[in-house]
């Protein structure tokens, strides 16, 4: 049975969303409804570490009713994610089950790179804008509850993108615990930005420009959305002096009149102030003329991922490459060498499509491969000896916007792997690998293919300039096209044909096409 109508859930920090999609129409999502009921988990989380049963029983109640409402609508599918209150509670499995148990309900965890990396999804659905802006030097800021991630864009790729602690429920949570007043809010919020924003720019702004900023949060869009209507535009950009405007207000006038301006509950209005704060302070230090606020939600980012793996619609965008892009960049930041990368790439995955009915694996996977192979020496930068252990501690410290946690660990193991000795499943003493046995799997295949590539060009002299590779029954032939000497690259290639033929049951050999 097609699926034409999908609700998206969004367990947030400060509420819960839920969007009813029709998903019938070709390479479309319209949206029918959209049901919000503000539970504040994220205040529990941030300052006690678990969420009291007062609000689960909440959480529970609310959920139910999404459960009646999606089958009055007739859902025929749903999502529902948990972001940092839920992600960040001592007792998560735990909670989980016990939402599952009384509501039916499972709210899958998201990491904070797969929760943003939804965000971006649901900012690439607003479709040509999108396009347009970020073609320009625009920087996306995501704002939460726990945190806030900025991601800057030139010229339509991926250049950085960081996480930082300054989410607004927690920054307001912190100035309950200083007893601070409303007027003492706007300069302790931005002393405490500024000391973690004043790091981020010496260490990934530097001289470079920003035009744009597009804003994504629950706090501030809402209002600059319903601005943008009541004049009648369909875009929500704020410029300088409306943005001025704001702050004056927030500044001088009463949370019960702004509340009634603005068309959100009293409790909000702080949250509204905090989220204005940040934006201002971020926006001055990229210098940034425009805001706009496509008016978003995680729940539209649920509904585009969904409807995009289920082949309902085709996204313009690659997503795949935003990913390559950041790896690009780690890279660069670490001193690893670009043209190994990009032949242990172009080689890796040759082998790969090569052995498609063998392996079992798929474009995902493909994309793993890809990661491990540019990121194959970033440890180097660390230590010269230990490059394996190094290495999968680079990218296990360093966020890569759109995998999950578990993604991370089976590209950060097959890049360790590479360098150091496989450990086999179920006998890692000193450091457990972190991996399901689908996942180890994985590790395993792939990094029987990087080592095999490695050992190709192992002078690093790059002699291998056309690698083609055939798989006739049990046996995988590698041709290469080069002139010149490749005695060191066998030698090592028939060291690492033993743990590949292990894997996969298959031997390889190399045919050299024009000999030395």
């Amino acid at each position: 049975m097609s699926v034409k109508t999908f609700a998206a859930i969004d367990v947030g920090s400060f509420e819960l969303t839920m969007k009813i999609f029709d998903l019938s129409g070709k390479n479309t999502m319209r949206e029918i409804d959209c049901i919000r009921q503000r539970i504040d988990l994220g205040s529990d989380t941030y300052a006690h570490g678990k969420i009291s049963n007062e609000k689960i029983d909440d959480l529970c109640h609310t959920l139910k009713e999404f459960a009646q409402i999606m089958e009055s609508y007739k859902v025929t599918a749903y999502k529902a994610y948990g972001t940092s209150a839920i992600r960040e509670t001592e007792n998560t499995l735990i909670l989980q089950d016990q939402i599952e148990q009384r509501t039916g309900i499972w709210v899958e965890t998201l990491s904070n790179s797969e929760q943003r990396f939804l965000d971006y999804k649901s900012i690439a659905s607003k479709g040509e804008t999108f396009r347009r802006i970020i073609e320009e030097k625009t920087a996306i800021l995501d704002i939460g509850g726990g945190s806030i991630q900025i991601s800057l864009f030139d010229k339509d790729t991926l250049v950085s993108t960081q996480n930082l602690r300054l989410g607004v429920l927690r920054l307001q949570e912190l100035l309950n615990h200083l007893n601070a007043g409303s007027t003492q809010m706007e300069r302790l919020v931005d002393e405490l930005a500024t000391a973690q924003l004043d790091d981020y720019k010496k260490l990934y702004l530097k001289d470079r420009e920003i035009k744009n900023i597009i804003i994504v949060d629950d706090y501030l869009s809402p209002w600059a959305v319903r601005k943008a209507h009541e004049r009648g535009e369909v875009n929500a950009v704020v410029d300088r002096k409306a943005f001025s405007q704001l702050m004056e207000a927030l500044r001088t006038k009463g949370t019960t009149e702004l509340a009634k301006r603005m068309d959100i509950a009293e409790e909000k209005v702080p949250l509204v102030y905090i989220s204005a704060i940040l934006t201002r302070r971020i926006a001055e230090l990229m210098g940034a003329e425009l805001v706009w606020a496509p008016g978003v939600t995680l729940c539209d980012g649920i509904a585009y991922e969904y409807a995009e793996q289920n082949k309902m619609f085709r996204g313009e965008h690659d997503f795949a490459e935003d990913i390559i892009a950041c790896a690009l960049n780690i890279s660069k930041r670490y001193n690893g060498s670009s043209k190994r990368a990009d032949t242990l790439e172009h080689i890796t995955t040759t082998i790969f499509d090569s052995m498609k009915k063998v392996h079992g694996m798929g474009q995902r996977e493909r994309l793993y491969l890809r990661l491990a192979a540019i990121l194959h020496d970033c440890g180097k930068y660390i230590s010269l000896l230990n490059v394996g252990e190094a290495s999968y501690d680079i990218i296990m410290a360093t966020e890569m916007i759109g995998l999950s946690h578990m993604e991370r660990e089976i590209v950060a193991n097959v890049v360790r792997f590479n360098h150091s000795d496989f450990v086999y499943y179920g006998q890692a003493q000193e450091r457990p690998m972190g991996l399901d046995k689908a996942s180890y799997l994985t590790v395993a295949k792939l990094t029987a293919i990087l080592r095999l590539a490695n050992s190709l060009d192992r002078s690093h002299k790059q002699k291998m300039k056309g690698v083609k590779a055939v798989l006739q029954e049990n046996e995988l032939i590698l041709k290469v096209d080069t002139q010149e000497d490749i005695t060191l690259e066998k030698g090592f290639f028939q060291t690492s044909t033993e743990f590949f033929k292990e894997v996969y049951s298959i031997t390889s050999v190399i045919r050299q096409k024009k000999k030395f």
